[in-house]
């Protein structure tokens, strides 16, 4: 059994993977800003309230945790993003004053270097240059600079680029589809029966130290999940 803490845990991606870190016997720490509204229960889950951006708060959650995920993740915006680069900043930090090395992060396809399996060439060619470069460019260029820390970080990191992820109302138009639009700011939900990337995994086996993987099962679309919670 290892004690696990789970950024952004009130997610799509973190309620998936505290789901199933309590199934394989894990201890977790549900780390989110509204834990009065986290709908997950266990003798072995902690819910606890920490925002990413409060240094302080991170490094309170963290005592005790021998690994962490970070799967949270904001919408897109116009206006300049950092919440990434400081959220990653603080949890490097506060790990390192508690003395854990292991830690997954979850990112996007659309910042991985690595072509996706599976991935099309419209989407590589079209879709992906679009969100990243036009639609979701504050946001991503964030996430970049949040994957440049732990790749730099003394940690044994392991970066997951989730492929299980919601479609952007733009993507939906790019491949012409007529759909009902999504609300502005909001990304629509995915179907809960699409498994979330395994963080807890890569959490506990030390064979995925400093690697990169590109992880769930729905078509690798790249569009981060609205996860911050």
């Amino acid at each position: 059994m290892v004690d696990l803490a789970v950024f952004g845990a009130n997610g799509p991606t973190g309620r998936q993977v505290v789901r199933q870190a309590l199934a394989a016997g894990h201890h977790v720490t549900a780390v989110t800003r509204q834990p009065d509204a986290y709908p997950l229960r266990s003798p072995h889950l902690e819910v606890a309230e920490a925002d990413v951006t409060d240094p302080d708060g991170v490094e309170r959650v963290l005592s005790g945790s021998q690994a962490v995920i970070s799967t949270f993740g904001v919408p897109y915006s116009r206006n300049e993003i950092s919440v990434y680069s400081k959220g990653i900043t603080h949890i490097t930090r506060a790990m390192t004053i508690h003395g854990i090395t292991r830690l997954v992060c979850v990112s996007s396809t659309t910042v991985a270097t690595e072509e996706a399996p599976g991935e099309s060439l419209f989407w590589r060619k079209v879709v992906n240059p679009a969100l990243r470069n036009v639609i979701g460019r504050a946001l991503y260029d964030d996430m970049q600079r949040m994957v440049d820390i732990v790749r730099s970080s003394s940690l044994d990191w392991d970066r997951a680029a989730s492929r299980a992820v919601r479609r952007h109302r733009a993507h939906r138009r790019l491949r012409g589809r007529s759909t009902a639009p999504a609300r502005p700011g909001h990304l629509p939900r995915r179907p809960r029966s699409h498994p979330a990337p395994g963080g807890h995994h890569r959490a506990t086996l030390p064979h995925h130290h400093r690697s990169h993987d590109q992880v769930g099962s729905a078509p690798p679309h790249g569009v981060p999940q609205r996860g911050v919670r």
